[in-house]
């Protein structure tokens, strides 16, 4: 070999070395086309249809989307093979979505559609274009029942009473020759003033004028109630698939507890005192109000107006009175109170003598 050719040999080496690296295919360019909502829920309340989802935030090949199109609203008779003429659509997202989000779109059943088949449903998905109008495919599909619903219960009003908040209304009657697999309720519910925490506190079947006891709130609190119409529709032996109907006007009630416990009855009167201090024991039915607090003991003499003789509430259903004066006669009664201080009236009154 010449040095010439040696000199070539040694200048081409490195670039030889360098040419040894793996380089891989080169990758398709990304179609954007973001990923198809999964967890697509529908809320029918009257006949409004309440559509909630996830908006995509990667593309079927696992990358960032960098923009979104608008997303269609799709709705059938049955299950959706295609999206067909959309009904709506929510408008064009960001440039850049970079976290989830929720997407919202509500649709209005149109009256036609309504009827008293328990078999009839509506079909609803969604498509996420991308800004190039481009879509992977429908979402999961969900559907609702197309059943009537009834209006809200008229003249809704509510009370407080000793025994709790009283409510009452009148239910619209359910349609003649109704679907016997098709059943109407009327649902109470109440929330705290400050709070969004719903909570059922009756239910009835829709049949005209009805009233329902709340007994289970807290006094001295404000709360909001309303009622609402249920549709029950039963599908085989599933559990029945409920629509809301819409709601009553909320009416706001403070559990003011301005109410006495019961008055105590069975109030007896003992003398006791040869070979010792005489004393008179008084007994009686004890209260069962669940927020008694105790008893107070009144004393009078004939013609004198009755005094409380106990300087603290009594917590059980007996007193011993220690004070009698040898020959006077005592008249006795006896008052319940509760723990906001609401004190009833008097039992009838009972006497005894001190020899």
């Amino acid at each position: 070999m010449n040095i010439r050719a040696s000199r070539l040999l040694i200048v081409c080496a490195p670039l030889l070395f360098t040419a040894c690296a793996t380089i891989g295919p080169p990758l398709p360019p990304s179609l954007d086309l973001p990923k198809s909502p999964t967890d697509l829920k529908a809320v029918r309340k009257g006949d409004r249809v309440t559509l909630t989802w996830t908006i995509p935030t990667t593309t079927t090949d696992r990358q960032t989307i960098r923009s979104l199109g608008p997303t269609q609203i799709c709705r059938g008779p049955a299950e959706l093979k295609n999206c067909g003429a959309p009904i709506g659509k929510t408008p064009s997202q960001l440039k850049s979505v970079k976290s989830a989000v929720q997407g919202t779109y509500v649709d209005t059943l149109p009256s036609e559609f309504l009827n008293d088949n328990p078999a009839a449903f509506a079909f609803y998905a969604v498509e996420v274009r991308n800004s190039e109008g481009r879509v992977a495919g429908l979402s999961n599909q969900v559907r609702v029942p197309l059943t009537h619903t009834l209006g809200p219960p008229q003249d809704f009003q509510a009370g407080v009473t000793s025994q709790g908040v009283v409510l009452s209304w009148r239910a619209q009657p359910p349609p003649e020759n109704s679907n016997a697999a098709v059943r109407y309720v009327v649902r109470i519910l109440r929330r705290p003033i400050d709070g969004q925490q719903q909570t059922v506190v009756g239910e009835l079947p829709a049949s005209g004028d009805q009233s329902v006891t709340d007994s289970t709130f807290e006094w001295e609190k404000t709360y909001r109630y309303h009622a609402e119409t249920v549709t029950l529709v039963a599908e085989s032996e599933k559990s029945p698939i409920q629509v809301e109907g819409d709601d009553t006007p909320e009416v706001t009630v403070f559990a003011d507890d301005v109410f006495p416990p019961a008055v105590p009855a069975g109030l007896q009167a003992v003398f006791s005192g040869p070979g010792q201090k005489p004393f008179i024991d008084l007994v009686w039915a004890p209260v069962t109000d669940v927020d008694l607090a105790g008893y107070n003991i009144y004393r009078h003499e004939e013609g004198a107006a009755p005094a409380k003789i106990n300087a603290e509430l009594l917590k059980s259903p007996s007193y011993r009175d220690s004070d009698g004066s040898s020959g006077r006669k005592y008249f006795y009664s006896v008052s319940s109170v509760d723990l906001r201080g609401n004190e009833s009236a008097r039992s009838e009154e009972t006497s005894e003598s001190v020899p």
